[in-house]
Formats: C-alpha cells, sequence, structure tokens
C-alpha cells in the first residue's frame, strides 16, 4: 500500500495512461475492423476476448522489457526509439496500416486477429511503457504498469472516438504527447547501468544520476523530440508545396 501513496508512483500511472492513450489508439481501430464480420450477439464477446487478450499480451512484454532494461545500453537504444516514436507522433506517416487487418465470422478468429495485430502494434507502447515505469523505480514497476493499463482499456475502448476528436481539436494534445516520450527518453539514458554503475563496463566514465541530471535530461529528450518533430513536418510540407508547383 506504500506505493499508492508516492507521488513518483501517481505521476508514472499517469504517464502510462497518457502513453496508451495516444499510441493505442489504433487499438479501437482493430478491434472494430477484426470483429465486423461476427454476429451481432457475438461482437460484445469478441472485442472483450480480443482486448483481454491483447492486454495480457502486452503485460507479458512489458515484464520483459523492464527486465532486459538491467542490461547495458539497452536504456541507451530504447531512449533511442523513444525519441524516433515522439517523433512520428509529431509528424505521423500517411500510411493506413489497418488496411490488411481482415474480419472473422468466427468469434475466436476475430480475437485471434485482435491478439496478433495488438502483437505487432504494440511495441512503441511496450518501450514507452517500460520507461515510464522505470521512472518510479522501486519493487512496484509492474504493479504500476498492470494498474496503468487496466485503467486505460475503457478509455481506449469505449473512448477512443472522443480521445481522438479532441486530439484533432487540440493538436497540443499530441505535442505535449511526442514531448512527453522525449522527457522519458531522456530519464531512461542517464539511468543506463552502463553509465552509473561502476561495476559495468569500468572503463567508461560514469555520471550520477541526481534528480537535476534526470530533470535535465528529460527537458533536453522533450525538447528534442519537438524540434526534429517540427523539423520533419517543415521538410514535408516544403517537398508537398514543390511537388505542388511541379
Amino acid at each position: 500500500m506504500e506505493a499508492f501513496a508516492s507521488t513518483e508512483f501517481w505521476v508514472a500511472v499517469a504517464q502510462i495512461i497518457m502513453i496508451d492513450i495516444l499510441l493505442g489508439g489504433d487499438n479501437a481501430v482493430v478491434i472494430a475492423l477484426a470483429c465486423r464480420k461476427l454476429p451481432p450477439k457475438q461482437r460484445t464477446l469478441g472485442i472483450l476476448w480480443g482486448t483481454a487478450g491483447a492486454i495480457l499480451l502486452r503485460v507479458i512484454l512489458i515484464f520483459f522489457a523492464l527486465t532486459l532494461l538491467a542490461i547495458p545500453f539497452l536504456k541507451l537504444v530504447g531512449a533511442l526509439l523513444l525519441v524516433w516514436i515522439g517523433v512520428k507522433l509529431l509528424a505521423p506517416d500517411d500510411e493506413d496500416e489497418h488496411g490488411n487487418i481482415e474480419g472473422s465470422d468466427r468469434l475466436w478468429g476475430a480475437v485471434k486477429t485482435v491478439i496478433v495485430a495488438d502483437l505487432v502494434m504494440s511495441i512503441d507502447n511496450v518501450i514507452a511503457i517500460a520507461g515510464a515505469a522505470e521512472s518510479a523505480g522501486g519493487d512496484h514497476k509492474m504493479p504500476l504498469v498492470i494498474f496503468g493499463l487496466i485503467v486505460s482499456i475503457p478509455i481506449i475502448v469505449w473512448g477512443s472516438q472522443l480521445v481522438i476528436k479532441l486530439m484533432d481539436r487540440f493538436p497540443v494534445i499530441i505535442t505535449a504527447g511526442g514531448m512527453l516520450l522525449g522527457w522519458i527518453a531522456g530519464t531512461m539514458a542517464v539511468t543506463d547501468p552502463a553509465l552509473v554503475n561502476p561495476d559495468v563496463v569500468a572503463q567508461l566514465p560514469k555520471i550520477v544520476a541526481t534528480d537535476a541530471i534526470k530533470y535535465g535530461a528529460g527537458i533536453a529528450g522533450a525538447l528534442l523530440v519537438l524540434a526534429i518533430g517540427k523539423w520533419v513536418q517543415a521538410r514535408r510540407k516544403s517537398r508537398a508545396a514543390a511537388a505542388a508547383a511541379g
């Protein structure tokens, strides 16, 4: 119960929920496409079982991700991936990722489609949520991951359309989400075992990951994602303008 009284716990939970909403908005589309051919009476079951299976699989993947983050240099790799994911959030591709998702007229076929599609699309979620859980520290990383995912399920499944409309109306939400991923990337990078543990890769110079260093790295990561995202957007606009003029 001490974990629930920790500020770090609730900050991490809030980050996990925001990440899952921002990066998991496609899940509702996947569920709808996979279950669209089911008889009306089975659609609710397909949605519930598919979502439950996808969340269980994600918890397992995050558990392994948290374990792997103890390996030297993997946090640095994860931080780079989070920066890339944040940039893609600010400047998304125009490709339709859902074109290959086929609906099934059988319940378990639809459930399997939801789980497999979610597995393919959840790598970004897993990395980001593992990074957010790392920021909480202590022995309650997995409980807060599970708690955050459970809280975000109804938001994604039933509130996804509202969230999408809010994002369309207030683009600053997307910008804040991308910068959040940059923040997590920065704080993750400066806590890599290779940089902070004297017993790991001893030949490398070490840093003391104080709160000031973590905050500074987080701010730098957030600004980096914002800068690259704006640059990519401007470059695409200039290319589109050149193509239109040509």
